[in-house]
């Protein structure tokens, strides 16, 4: 028989966590799905747990490392009575009442949970290049963030992939602190709009190197440099870079909430009024539904807001 819950919460980055402590202190005693370790999309403690220091989270003065803040964060929230439970949803049925959430086989006669709530934090993963190298050095000079490490690469050179307008706003926002930024796109064009391609065009500070591919991210313990590869003549080259900004797009943690809930034409859930979605008790937040801001701070900050709204809701019901 599953086990009944108040809340359920998908998800343990900073929005699934602060979800966490503060229906806790509110006395729902919320269940949290955090994760699998071994998952590359949504594991526990969400990307951060793939960066090294984190300097812009207010109230650590010297920095924190990611992990550091995760743990520390997942700490308070099992303090007021949360309880973590390291699985993944696999299935969801959102029709009927109480929710239905299964984990580890989506193919069971019975769901492992019920509840009243949901809460969505199940995040977003930015897209890798896939290349040798990448991997090893996340976190160690490869970013996919300028707003969250741009800061750490003043004074150097630096390379962003990618030719839509995230990858020309990442580099324009980079050139505050590099040397040089050099895109590196494997096209002879870009694909973002008119007003960002004159942007970067017209920086004195960014350079282009057009039709190349990055084929290896090299270093040992910091990125050194990459291979990169002509797209056309195959010519392998290597640009001496000691950070890379993957930009080439982010995809939502959503499959299994498709065709439930309803989905921006990205991918992303849609909210609205706060946290709420089409499905009356079910609450987003975090980067599953911010394809804007993407920042610990702002995801943290829709957490506290989607349990505040479960609250009240299951108030409303008197639950």
């Amino acid at each position: 028989m599953p086990t009944k819950h108040k809340v359920l919460i998908a998800g343990s980055g900073p929005a699934g966590l602060t979800a966490a402590v503060y229906s806790a202190r509110a006395q729902l005693r919320p269940v949290v799905v955090e994760g699998e370790p071994s998952s590359t999309s949504d594991q526990p403690g969400g990307q951060l747990m793939l960066t090294t220091e984190v300097e812009n989270f207010p109230g650590f003065p010297d920095g924190i490392m990611g992990p550091e803040l995760m743990e520390a964060m997942r700490a308070q929230a099992t303090r007021f009575g949360a309880e973590m439970v390291t699985a993944k949803v696999s299935r969801v049925d959102l029709r009927r009442r109480p929710f239905a959430v299964w984990v580890g086989d989506p193919e069971a006669d019975e769901p492992t949970y019920e509840t009243d709530a949901l809460i969505v934090a199940t995040g977003a993963r930015a897209l890798m290049l896939g290349v040798p190298g990448e991997d090893r050095l996340l976190g160690y000079g490869v970013s996919t963030c300028a707003t969250c490490d741009g800061f750490f690469f003043r004074g150097q050179h630096i390379a962003v992939v990618g030719g839509g307008d995230s990858a020309l706003e990442e580099a324009l926002f980079l050139t505050r602190f590099a040397s040089k930024v050099t895109i590196v796109h494997r096209r002879d064009r870009l694909r973002a709009s008119r007003i960002m391609q004159e942007r970067a065009l017209a920086s004195g500070d960014i350079e282009f190197l057009w039709t190349h591919q990055v084929t290896e991210v090299l270093g040992n313990g910091k990125v050194a440099g990459l291979r990169v590869r002509h797209t056309q003549t195959g010519e392998d080259g290597e640009l001496p870079v000691t950070g890379l900004f993957v930009a080439i797009g982010h995809e939502p943690n959503t499959a299994v909430f498709r065709g439930q809930l309803e989905l921006e034409e990205n991918g992303y859930i849609r909210t609205h009024d706060g946290s709420l979605t089409n499905v009356e008790g079910v609450f987003a937040c975090g980067d599953v539904q911010d394809h804007v801001y993407r920042q610990a701070i702002t995801a943290a900050g829709s957490g506290c807001m989607a349990a505040i709204d479960a609250e009240r809701w299951l108030e409303s019901r008197g639950e």
